[in-house]
């Protein structure tokens, strides 16, 4: 979801038990209908899940929506409406997103809070406003979790990007210093805020809009943190793009689908080397048969 200017917005908000419950509704509810954003306050352990509206009057849907996905994962969500004035947005959200290490190497730092890096330490700076991608969902930290220790390999190695979004994945690449990376989004907005964020952080990424049924490029080390059902319907598409001896992170993954996910890839001939599990959310690291491009 891109960064969004209006002078005012319509936010639906769900109040939830658990972000594990949150993670459940991320999964049900259509990302193509609306993008919901959810956060957990850093001081009380709140759990929220946002829907920010330039029109009011889709507000009731949202809602419907809401409320259905909640019954049917028998959640028990609490639903709220206001208007926000966007001026009021460019402050509250700051609350919820502070400087984080996320793996061996990799810190998120907000634009907005100073921080000195140890040596060796990737830091991305991040000005995420309503975009996705900010490092604290279970599923980018996995990724950027196994893409440090991937790190520790071949830099030369090209890494594609498979679903930007925010483009942090990406960012983190070349922030752990490998020297040919770029991405892409079926989302034009994404693909801006990407762009965005890559400059923000001094990094040159070529970002392009496509589909994954569209993709003609290939990498060494390939990044596709979508979602499990739709990893499952272009396996053959995801697993074409690593080249032979590359490796894939899979991500997107609730655990109870990830034996699916996973037989999925290995029927494109690809070998499960390991698996990350936080929370409910299970990313996996594959192999592809062929010389080592590491």
């Amino acid at each position: 979801m891109g960064l969004m200017t209006p002078t005012d917005l319509t936010v639906v908000s769900a109040a939830l038990p658990s972000p594990e419950a949150a993670d459940v509704l991320l999964e049900l509810l259509d990302a193509d209908a609306f993008t919901p954003t959810v956060w957990e306050d850093i001081e009380t352990h709140a759990t929220r899940l946002d829907v920010f509206l330039e029109e009011a009057a889709q507000a009731d849907a949202v809602e419907a929506a809401i409320r259905s996905a909640a019954a049917l994962a028998g959640v028990e969500a609490t639903l709220t409406r206001e208007s926000l004035p966007a001026a009021d947005w460019a402050e509250a959200w700051k609350r919820f997103f502070h400087v984080e290490r996320v793996s061996g190497r990799v810190t998120i730092r907000p634009s907005w809070e100073p921080y000195a890096p140890e040596p060796g330490e990737a830091v991305v700076t991040l000005d995420p406003g309503m975009s996705f991608g900010t490092g604290r969902h279970p599923t980018t930290r996995a990724c950027l979790q196994l893409l440090d220790g991937l790190a520790a390999g071949d830099l030369a190695r090209p890494v594609l990007d498979m679903g930007c979004g925010s483009g942090i994945l990406s960012i983190a690449a070349r922030k752990l210093g490998f020297t040919h990376v770029r991405g892409f989004d079926y989302d034009p907005d994404a693909v801006a805020v990407a762009r965005e964020n890559a400059a923000l952080n001094g990094t040159e990424i070529p970002f392009g809009v496509r589909d994954l049924a569209d993709n003609l490029d290939q990498g060494a080390v390939v990044l596709a943190n979508i979602l499990g059902p739709v990893l499952i319907a272009h396996a053959a598409e995801v697993a074409c793009a690593v080249l032979p001896g590359g490796r894939l992170i899979a991500s997107g993954i609730l655990d109870t689908l990830y034996p699916e996910v996973r037989a999925a890839f290995e029927a494109q001939g690809l070998r499960e080397e390991r698996s990350v599990l936080i929370g409910e959310w299970r990313s996996g690291l594959f192999a592809k048969p062929g010389e080592r491009a590491e």
